[in-house]
């Protein structure tokens, strides 16, 4: 496990990711991994890239490291961090191939909505950190927040809205298997879904 979970870069450290992998690979990278359920799945799917986690509820990092270790996966790395300040300020500029941001907490009361992570500053550091034709994929059950993700993302030029199930997010992309997605259906509540892939320039 100590292979898979790396330190938290310092706050204006730009870090080279592959140097946390033992060989190069497109490198991708999930925001909220949770307890790891898609993390395992993707690296299964795809043992040539190189995949990063992030948690912050330090419970759910472990779990999700443990869970790497006992599966014997190697392209996979786990790091308990804010995840803005991951993206914004310690990714260098064209660095991911891949982003996933699955059930992003959101922050439903109205005076704490500034707290949300995709607002307009995120999405110009996506633009900075992710390849041409790269892939960007969110998914949420909160109506509300997901209204603001589709003006706040699809108002960028850069990025061009594609079918969620042609967006190479996984085998079966109707059901990505994420704890609070399978929870929320279990419940009955409606799941909202975005990808886009950045314009060539």
């Amino acid at each position: 496990m100590n292979d898979i979970i790396v330190d938290e870069p310092a706050p204006d450290d730009r870090i080279d990711p592959l140097k946390w992998f033992d060989s190069p690979g497109p490198v991708e990278l999930e925001i909220g991994c949770g307890k790891g359920g898609f993390l395992l799945r993707r690296a299964q799917q795809h043992p040539e890239r190189r995949l990063i986690g992030i948690e912050w509820a330090n419970k759910y990092h472990k779990f999700a490291a443990d869970r790497m270790a006992r599966w014997g996966i190697a392209n996979v790395r786990t790091i308990r961090m804010d995840a803005d300040q991951f993206v914004q300020r310690n990714l260098p500029d064209l660095s991911l191939t891949s982003l996933f941001v699955f059930h992003p907490d959101p922050w439903p009361k109205k005076r704490h909505r500034k707290r949300r992570l995709i607002q307009t500053p995120f999405v110009e550091s996506v633009d900075r950190v992710l390849i041409a034709g790269g892939l960007w994929a969110i998914q949420t059950d909160h109506q509300d927040y997901f209204e603001q993700i589709q003006e706040v993302v699809l108002q960028s030029p850069v990025f061009q809205e594609i079918p969620f199930d042609q967006a190479d997010v996984c085998e079966d992309s109707d059901r990505l298997e994420t704890n609070f997605e399978v929870k929320y259906r279990r419940e009955g509540r409606p799941i909202y879904r975005l990808a886009v892939r950045k314009r060539n320039p």
